[in-house]
């Protein structure tokens, strides 16, 4: 299948956060954080990295949300048609609405032929998969020319408390084909841990930003892709191993 984007989507993801980065970002200092957000995405504060990288071309974005857009031409895909009430909750009360699901599909298993899209955009999405490595290769899989990732990050998130999962660790979960739909943090990460974990399976990082400059509890990674080549290229699944087991 090869992406194929509409009318509709083009205006709604595309043009449209573009042309409303307009006019001098007001002060939002002392504003509650949901506040800050919406400001920030209106005025493109932060998102100077992904436009550097992104702009002009034609991407995905994997679990996109209402209240975290970035200006950038991609179609949102998500697991369901309708996202859990709790995350439209949460949209609606940051941003006044939920993002449409434009392709339905799970993040890792992409219905996309290799070397189809340009990009592929995941904001704070990485950390829910069980197998990130997975995750990861499939998006490199689709994408001709850039991986842009923001991934919260340990020390400025609610996961301070847990340590680190070391490389050796999602390396032996890939091997084993962890599966699971529990919905949560799996995977704990530093800027360092992540550009580790991208080195170590052969995904190359060109450019990163810690802490991010859009909200500031995360950091971006950008990876340049072969522009046809994939590292790994579409196969049949490998057997799912339960989470317990992990």
């Amino acid at each position: 299948m090869t992406l194929r984007t509409s009318e509709r989507t083009t205006q709604a993801y595309g043009r449209a956060p573009t042309s409303t980065i307009r006019g001098r970002m007001p002060a939002t200092t002392g504003l509650p954080q949901r506040l800050r957000g919406r400001i920030a995405w209106r005025f493109g504060r932060g998102t100077a990295l992904a436009r550097r990288y992104l702009g002009g071309l034609k991407g995905i974005e994997i679990g996109g949300s209402a209240h975290n857009r970035y200006p950038v031409d991609a179609i949102n895909v998500d697991r369901a048609a309708e996202k859990a009430i709790p995350y439209q909750d949460e949209e609606r009360r940051l941003a006044g609405r939920v993002l449409p699901v434009d392709l339905v599909a799970e993040g890792d298993d992409l219905p996309l032929e290799d070397k189809s899209v340009d990009f592929v955009l995941a904001s704070h999405v990485i950390e829910h998969f069980p197998d990130p490595i997975r995750a990861l290769l499939e998006w490199e899989r689709v994408a001709r020319r850039y991986l842009f990732v923001v991934v919260p990050h340990r020390d400025r998130m609610f996961d301070w408390p847990r340590e680190v999962d070391p490389v050796e660790h999602l390396l032996a979960r890939h091997a084993q084909g962890l599966r699971s739909d529990e919905d949560r943090h799996w995977t704990v990460f530093t800027c360092e841990s992540f550009v580790a974990l991208c080195g170590a399976i052969g995904l190359r990082v060109v450019d990163t930003e810690d802490p991010d400059l859009k909200v500031g509890n995360g950091f971006a990674v950008v990876i340049a892709c072969d522009p046809q080549t994939p590292l790994v290229s579409a196969e049949a699944e490998p057997p799912a191993a339960p989470a317990d087991e992990i």
